[in-house]
C-alpha cells in the first residue's frame, strides 16, 4: 500500500512539472506550433502603446534620420568562442523611423528618408532621363524633396549582461525543482539637433532590462527495491534582445517629446490633454528616481 501511495506521488509530481513547464504555451499547441508560433504584424509593446495614444501636436515636425547605430561594441556571449554575431540588432534606425510614424497615431513626425536617401536619387534621376527622352523639353520637373528642420542622432550605446543573476531551489527525498534567473541591460541615447544652428536641442536616455528565467523540476526515487523512477522537466523563458531595443527606443521619443513640450519646443493642440499626459510622466519618473 506505502508503495503504491509513493508511486501516484511520484506520478503527481510528474504531472505538476509537466503542467508548469507548459503553462508558457497555449493549451492543446503542438510541438512545432510551440516552438514556431504565427506571424505577428505590428507587435505592440507597453511602450510603444504610450507613445500611440499620445495627444495630437500643435504643428506636425518633419525629421530626418540618417542612422542609429550599434556603439555597444558588444559580441553575442559563448563560452570558448569568438563570436562575430553582435548582441543587439543592427537595424535601429528602421526602429526609430517605425517608431516616429507611430508617435500620437502619426501625427507628431512627418519623416523623411534619409538612410536609403542614394536609392531616391538615383529612382529620381531615371524618370528625369525618361522624360527628356520621351517627352523632351516638355518633361514636367519632379517635385522637390521635403526637407527636414531638425535631426535625430544618437545610437545604441551600451548593452551589459549579468547584472543581476540568482536562483533558489528546494529538493526533498529526491523530489525537487529550482529556478534560475539573469537580466541584463540594453541603453540609447537620442539627440534632437536643429538643421539651421547645428544645436544639440534636447538629449535623453533610455534603458531596458532583458529577463531571462529557467524552471526546473526533477524527481529521482526508489519505488521498489529494484525500481528506481527518473523524471525531469523544464522550461526556459528569454526576452527577445530587438524588443528590447525596440522598448528603449520607444521610450526615448516618448521622453523627447515630453521633455521638450516641458521646455516649450513643442505643443499639443489641446493644452488640457497635453497637461494630463505630463502629469503622468512626471509621476512615473519621479517613481522611477
Amino acid at each position: 500500500m506505502k508503495t503504491y501511495l509513493d508511486k501516484m506521488k511520484i506520478c503527481a509530481l510528474f504531472v505538476l512539472v509537466a503542467v508548469l513547464a507548459g503553462c508558457a504555451t497555449p493549451i492543446g499547441s503542438s510541438p512545432a506550433e510551440m516552438l514556431s508560433g504565427p506571424p505577428e504584424v505590428n507587435a505592440r509593446t507597453r511602450s510603444g502603446d504610450l507613445l500611440a495614444n499620445l495627444p495630437p501636436p500643435q504643428d506636425k515636425l518633419a525629421v530626418a534620420v540618417y542612422d542609429f547605430p550599434d556603439l555597444s561594441g558588444q559580441r553575442k556571449p559563448k563560452e570558448n568562442v569568438a563570436e562575430l554575431s553582435t548582441a543587439v540588432t543592427q537595424g535601429g534606425a528602421q526602429i526609430l523611423n517605425d517608431t516616429l510614424l507611430r508617435a500620437g497615431g502619426g501625427s507628431w513626425f512627418d519623416v523623411v528618408e534619409r538612410s536609403g536617401l542614394q536609392n531616391i536619387l538615383q529612382e529620381r534621376q531615371i524618370i528625369r532621363q525618361q522624360r527628356e527622352v520621351y517627352m523632351g523639353a516638355e518633361a514636367p520637373p519632379l517635385t522637390p524633396l521635403i526637407f527636414a528642420g531638425t535631426v535625430l542622432e544618437g545610437g545604441i550605446v551600451s548593452y551589459d549582461t549579468n547584472i543581476t543573476t540568482g536562483g533558489f531551489g528546494a529538493r526533498l527525498l529526491g523530489i525537487g525543482g529550482n529556478t534560475e534567473y539573469r537580466t541584463d541591460v540594453v541603453e540609447v541615447v537620442l539627440r534632437l539637433v536643429s538643421v539651421q544652428t547645428g544645436r544639440i536641442v534636447r538629449s535623453v536616455n533610455a534603458r531596458k532590462s532583458i529577463l531571462s528565467v529557467l524552471l526546473q523540476g526533477s524527481a529521482f526515487k526508489y519505488i521498489a527495491a529494484d525500481e528506481i523512477l527518473e523524471a525531469e522537466a523544464g522550461v526556459t523563458s528569454n526576452e527577445p534582445t530587438n524588443i528590447a531595443v525596440r522598448e528603449a527606443i520607444e521610450a526615448a521619443v516618448y521622453a523627447l517629446i515630453l521633455e521638450s513640450t516641458i521646455a516649450g519646443d513643442f505643443a499639443f493642440a489641446n493644452p488640457e490633454e497635453g497637461e494630463q499626459v505630463i502629469a503622468a510622466y512626471q509621476a512615473r519618473r519621479e517613481a522611477a528616481d
